[in-house]
């Protein structure tokens, strides 16, 4: 039995594995889920190489996982979609046997509509942050993971609309805004914005950020901080005027951070 720690390799099998993720841009969440069920496939066949195994491994994971675990179908197909991946991104083995692996069905249900008087009722249960995330989730249609994530910079008040930036399908897209909830709006970037000083005075990280942003944000520091530098030798009396722009810099990092 060849243990997965003594593959030839290199670099490590789920490290490849995140690496085919990030090549094609798939979201963060997929990764992590992908990672997961490539590690739980490798531990139920007692830390086996995937190379080593074939159509039988894969469909008794899967049957492990309707009868012993009773995931969901669409668990079951993320697991599924997971593994060959694995097989035709990072091993290259797209063999047959791949296309031959069942899905299971997934069943149609209707959505549920809550009416007006229950969404007024649920509202008059919620209060502060969490009844303006519930207005914005119910007034603009947009995702619960994408009102968490949104910027300062992404809601237009001159336009009446918000950005919705890395949405599904790693898509960008635009909503209206509803004129009722400007006010509160204004309030949560007041609120966003004293939180966002007391952070930066206590020297706490900001919120997560795109790699591309990180990137982007730090080459042009960078590049602003060697302008700096390069201007150092020059008399007191231009200085001024050379460090005048930092504030303007430290500002647009502050609508990312």
């Amino acid at each position: 039995m060849n243990s997965i720690n003594n593959t030839q390799n290199s670099p490590r099998l789920l490290d490849q594995l995140r690496t085919a993720i990030r090549y094609k841009h798939y979201s963060y969440a997929t990764e992590k889920a992908y990672v997961y069920w490539a590690r739980f496939y490798i531990r139920f066949n007692n830390l086996q190489h995937p190379a080593n195994m074939g159509a039988t491994h894969v469909e008794a994971f899967l049957k492990f996982l309707s009868t012993r675990r009773n995931v969901s179908s669409s668990t079951h197909n993320q697991a599924l979609s997971a593994l060959l991946f694995l097989y035709r991104e990072v091993l290259k083995q797209d063999l047959p046997w791949l296309n031959e692996v069942s899905r299971p069905a997934k069943p149609k249900r209707l959505p549920v509509v809550l009416t007006r008087l229950e969404v007024n009722n649920l509202f008059t249960n919620l209060e502060g942050t969490h009844l303006l995330l519930a207005k914005l989730l119910y007034g603009t249609g947009i995702r619960i993971m994408e009102a968490l994530r949104l910027r300062t910079k992404d809601i237009d008040f001159d336009h009446h609309c918000i950005i919705v930036r890395s949405g599904k399908g790693d898509k960008d897209r635009v909503v209206m805004l509803p004129a009722s909830l400007t006010s509160s709006l204004n309030t949560q970037l007041q609120r966003a914005h004293s939180l966002w000083l007391g952070d930066r005075q206590n020297a706490i990280a900001g919120v997560e950020l795109p790699r591309d942003v990180v990137a982007h944000c730090v080459c042009g520091l960078l590049a602003h901080l060697t302008h700096f530098l390069n201007h150092s030798y020059r008399p007191p009396t231009l200085r001024p005027a050379i460090y005048h722009h930092a504030p303007t810099i430290f500002s647009k990092c502050k609508l990312l951070l």
